[in-house]
C-alpha cells in the first residue's frame, strides 16, 4: 500500500529505529513505548489487520511468530518475560491499518484486561 506508514517504514521512506530484520518480517521500536521495550513486529507483506488473513499468509504468519523470541531476545527481555499485543480493528486500538505485533517488556506487566 503506497500510503501505509509502516509500507513505508519497510521500503525505508520513513526513517526509524530497527531491531529486527529478515526476508519476511521488520522488527522496529514503537515512537510512543508504552514499557521500557516496546517494539513492533509487521509483516514485511501489506496485511490490514487479523481479519484480512487468509491460507496464503500461514508461511508469514508462522515465520513471524517464530520471530517475536529472536526480538525479545536481542531486546535482552526473553528470560525476564514480555507481552505480546495484537490488535485488530479501530475498537481495539488498532491505530496503523497494517498488521503488527508489539512485544513488549523491562518491567513487570500488570494484569489489567478489559
Amino acid at each position: 500500500m503506497d500510503n501505509c506508514l509502516f509500507c513505508r517504514i519497510v521500503s525505508r521512506e520513513i526513517p526509524s529505529r530497527i531491531v529486527y530484520e529478515d526476508e519476511l518480517v521488520l522488527g522496529f521500536c514503537d515512537i510512543a513505548p508504552k514499557a521500557p521495550v516496546h517494539v513492533l513486529v509487521i509483516p514485511k507483506t501489506h496485511v490490514a489487520s487479523l481479519n484480512d488473513l487468509g491460507k496464503e499468509h500461514e508461511g508469514i504468519m508462522a515465520h513471524l511468530t517464530l520471530a517475536i523470541p529472536q526480538v525479545a531476545e536481542k531486546m535482552g527481555i526473553k528470560d525476564s518475560g514480555y507481552r505480546v499485543v495484537v490488535n485488530c480493528g479501530k475498537d481495539s486500538g488498532q491505530e496503523v491499518a497494517h498488521l503488527h505485533y508489539h512485544i513488549l517488556g523491562g518491567r513487570a506487566m500488570e494484569n489489567n484486561f478489559g
